[in-house]
C-alpha cells in the first residue's frame, strides 16, 4: 500500500495554490528565471530542490520539458526585473480600450496580483494544475511591444516562417470568402494591429 501512494502522490498535478499560499515567490523555485533570456530555457524545478522541503519524498517525480512554445524570443531576466510594473501596465491598456484582445475580467485579476509573475501567468494562486491556460497571451505582450508590422514583426519573438503562424481559418480562399463573411476583427487586431486594411497586405 504503500508504494501505491507514493505512486500516486508522484503522479499527482502539481498546485501552484498550494506553494503560492505558503507566501513563497516565484523565483525560489522557479530560480533560472532570474537569469533567462530564451523562451527555450527550462525552468521547471528540479526534484532536488522539492525535497528541500518534501523531505519525505511524496515530491519526487519525473524530470519533464517545458511545453512546446511557439514563442522562442523572451527574457525572462528583463521581465522579472520589472517587477509588478507589468501588471499595472496592462491595466492601463485596458482601461484605455487599446488591449489588442477582448480583455474580459482581466482587469479584476491583474488588480489582485501579488506575485510579480502571475501578472502575466495569470490564475496560478488558484491554479491545482499547470494548464496553457496560465501561460501569457500574445495581447499581453503587445501591449509594450506594439510595434505591428505583419508579417516582418512576427520574427522579434517568433522563429517559424510568418505562413506557420498563420490560424487555421486562413486557408486558401480565405480572403473572398471572409470578405463576405462577418467576421469579428477584435481577433485580428492581435496579429494585424487595429489600423490594418485587408489591402495593407493583400
Amino acid at each position: 500500500m504503500t508504494g501505491l501512494l507514493a505512486m500516486a502522490a508522484a503522479a499527482a498535478p502539481f498546485s501552484h495554490k498550494t506553494h503560492l499560499a505558503k507566501k513563497l515567490d516565484c523565483v525560489i523555485c522557479h530560480s533560472g528565471a532570474s537569469g533567462s533570456q530564451s523562451a527555450l530555457d527550462n525552468l521547471i524545478p528540479a526534484n532536488t530542490l522539492c525535497a528541500g522541503c518534501h523531505q519525505d519524498g511524496r515530491a519526487s517525480f519525473q524530470p519533464k520539458q517545458p511545453r512546446n512554445n511557439v514563442v522562442t524570443r523572451f527574457n525572462h531576466q528583463l521581465h522579472v526585473r520589472m517587477g509588478s510594473a507589468i501588471s499595472a501596465t496592462i491595466v492601463r491598456a485596458v482601461d484605455a480600450k487599446t488591449y489588442l484582445s477582448d480583455p474580459g475580467n482581466l482587469r479584476s485579476q491583474l488588480e489582485g496580483v501579488k506575485h510579480p509573475c502571475t501578472g502575466c501567468h495569470r490564475g496560478l494562486a488558484q491554479a491545482d494544475v499547470v494548464s496553457a491556460d496560465h501561460f501569457p497571451h500574445m495581447a499581453d505582450c503587445l501591449v509594450c511591444h506594439n510595434k505591428i508590422d505583419n508579417p516582418f514583426s512576427c520574427e522579434k519573438c517568433h522563429d517559424q516562417k510568418p505562413e506557420e503562424l498563420k490560424p487555421a481559418s486562413h486557408i486558401v480562399g480565405y480572403l473572398d470568402k471572409h470578405s463576405n463573411s462577418n467576421v469579428e476583427k477584435t481577433s485580428c487586431a492581435v496579429c494585424h494591429g487595429r489600423r490594418f486594411t485587408c489591402l495593407g497586405c493583400h
